[in-house]
């Protein structure tokens, strides 16, 4: 059985999750977003993945199989009226990368599929909650199921896709988010 971990950027085994992301502070509509802020997102929710795979696929080739699991957000399959332009486009183009990979790779026997969690309960987030009075039970309104992801529902989910249970599925977009994009924003 191999050994399940999860990576944040560069760091990789077998089967391999890529995690890389930022939300900066000054992201927002394109029209007052700054080049370099739009740069600084992109190079490291984009080209991080791009770097992960480039130099982890490799590996997986050598080795006969393998799988990748890339991570993007719910953001990247609907618009959000808060602006995150560069936020919502990287994850966007992180599933557009996954699918491509997919298709390159799967000869080698190599799936590569996409988690997009939705809004989790992480140290981060929860300061980010705690920020603004009531700005917890406005995303909660937000969501169908009416609670936030926990860390353990996005490793459930990435086990999942790293397990034989998945072994037929390649190019995918597994979304782990509470319902929340069968909604508008």
């Amino acid at each position: 059985m191999s050994v399940y971990c999860v990576l944040r950027l560069c760091i990789l085994c077998v089967p391999f999750y890529v995690y890389a992301g930022v939300m900066h502070y000054q992201d927002g509509d394109v029209i007052n977003l700054e080049e370099k802020v739009w740069d600084l997102t992109l190079s490291i929710n984009l080209k991080e993945v791009f770097l992960s795979c480039k130099y982890g696929i490799p590996a997986l080739i050598k080795r006969g199989s393998g799988v990748v699991i890339n991570t993007a957000s719910f953001v990247a399959l609907q618009g959000l009226a808060t602006g995150n332009m560069a936020y919502s486009a990287s994850k966007a183009a992180i599933i557009s990368l996954t699918r491509d990979l997919a298709a390159a790779y799967a000869k080698h026997n190599i799936r590569v599929n996409v988690l997009c969690p939705g809004p989790t309960l992480t140290e981060s987030f929860q300061r980010y909650l705690d920020e603004k009075v009531d700005r917890e039970a406005e995303y909660l309104d937000l969501i169908p199921l009416k609670h936030f992801a926990s860390v353990t529902d996005i490793a459930r989910a990435a086990l999942f896709l790293a397990s034989d249970n998945s072994a037929y599925i390649t190019g995918t977009t597994l979304v782990v988010d509470g319902g929340i994009t069968t909604c508008r924003i």
